[in-house]
């Protein structure tokens, strides 16, 4: 998961420059593998022929997918001298551990694991390549329950119930699976701040809404601007204390303009200093504000100013358009309720197609004048093919010649159609058509 990201809603086929903070919060547990030979390499599989002795006819029985390891002799169960715990789970040690300390729900670690259904069959392995990243919180129960019991350099076989397993999920291995896991490194989380309820009386607050304070003092002088881009590392926890997403724990700090985040972390890292390491107490109107699918309420990161990129100063954000509430009666229609009015004309004579690939400088507002998207004030334009956008894109920009600026008046319909964590009702964009190939 990465930095908390805001939506761009236009959803432009453009890249966000960072993995939304949450966007860790999808399920990291262990998936099969692509097929492969014994040498790792992609294979297709070859079905086998057998004869029904009835119909004198060939049926088809496909081998296993992906690279087959022998399976142990107790796979289809677990034997008497298991150890087995309260919730089902049972394993059994293969060979010891090295360090004391065992891994906690937040942390994460590398593993050597394979997997087995209990006919034998293999459905996941990493024999032969790369340890397996696992963050604890995000496995699949029986997973996370196992390896908090475990040690760095211990080895052990474990017999997953389906219930701590997928729970017969579409795509999954079913039953009980048998795994033979390996703690090959711990990533240790950060501790819970004994704070992270509610912000302490000496933390400092903004007329935002925001607090904060400074955990450790910063060696330089110099603040980010909010269009610079910054790298740090960074914990985020929920008000119960429920750690979402660390760059931390992923052992890498993350990079991104200060444009792009949610509110609280563009207003409060650039009160910091490069070096300094600081609380913040985010409010859910300057986090996620409740967004589907995005951590709730008020939000706890740590964060630490690792380095500052300085940006150039972007361009002021253009004005709202005074008719932005409906289209005037010079815009022209088309059938499909689509309304637009040239602004500057173009000096192109071509006009792109559905296929195209198109670079255009955009504002979008929704039609009480609030601008909820702009490339302008990026200073960056955008570049996607024009199939991949909403409907009043596809048929606007089509309209138009290179050089030219066009405001559109898209109704719901041929927008985003009431999606959650879209810009609603009727969106009004002014666009200027770059280049297309």
């Amino acid at each position: 998961m990465s930095a908390p990201v805001k939506r761009n809603v236009l959803a432009l086929a453009c890249t966000a420059l960072v993995s939304s903070l949450v966007s860790s919060l999808a399920a990291c547990t262990p998936n099969p593998p692509a097929e492969q030979k014994a040498d790792g390499k992609e294979a297709k599989a070859t079905p086998e022929a057998k004869t029904d002795e009835k119909t004198d006819t060939k049926t088809e029985t496909p081998k296993p997918r992906g690279k087959q390891i022998p399976a142990p002799a107790d796979v289809a169960a677990a034997p008497a001298d298991a150890t087995k715990t309260a919730s089902g789970l049972a394993y059994k040690e293969l060979e010891p551990g090295t360090g004391d300390a065992l891994p906690k729900v937040n942390d994460a670690v590398k593993i050597d694991v394979t997997g087995w259904t209990s006919d034998g069959t293999t459905f996941e392995t990493t024999d032969g390549s790369k340890p397996k990243s696992v963050q604890i919180a995000k496995a699949i129960p029986g997973w996370a329950e196992m390896l908090q019991l475990m040690k760095v350099g211990q080895k052990v076989r474990v017999w997953v119930p389906e219930e701590l397993a997928y729970k017969g999920l579409k795509g999954r291995p079913a039953g009980q699976l048998t795994y033979e896991i390996k703690l090959v490194e711990l990533n240790a989380a950060p501790e819970v701040p004994a704070d992270v309820a509610a912000p302490p009386a000496d933390a400092t607050k903004t007329k935002s809404g925001l607090a904060y304070k400074v955990l450790a003092a910063g060696t330089g002088t110099d603040h980010p601007r909010e269009w610079d881009k910054v790298t740090v590392n960074y914990s985020g926890w929920t008000t119960d204390g429920k750690m979402f997403d660390s760059s931390v724990t992923r052992g890498k700090p993350a990079s991104f303009n200060l444009k792009q985040v949610v509110p609280g972390w563009t207003e409060g890292i650039p009160l910091m200093v490069k070096g300094e390491k600081a609380r913040f107490w985010i409010p859910k109107e300057l986090a996620y504000d409740d967004k589907p699918g995005k951590p709730a309420g008020m939000l706890v990161f740590d964060v630490e100013l690792v380095d500052i990129e300085k940006l150039p100063e972007p361009p002021p954000p253009p004005e709202t358009p005074k008719d932005v509430a409906a289209a005037p009666a010079d815009a022209q229609k088309t059938a499909s309720g689509l309304a637009y009015k040239v602004i500057k004309k173009g000096t192109g004579k071509d006009k792109p197609k559905a296929e195209s690939r198109v670079t255009v400088h955009y504002s979008g507002w929704t039609t009480d004048g609030k601008m909820f998207d702009s490339s302008v004030t990026r200073n960056r334009p955008a570049t996607f093919p024009l199939g991949n956008v909403i409907k009043g894109w596809t048929e606007g920009l089509q309209l138009m010649v290179v050089g030219e600026k066009t405001r559109f008046w898209i109704p719901e319909g041929l927008a985003y159609q009431g999606k959650p964590g879209k810009p609603a009702g009727m969106l009004v964009f002014d666009v200027e058509l770059i280049e297309f190939q």
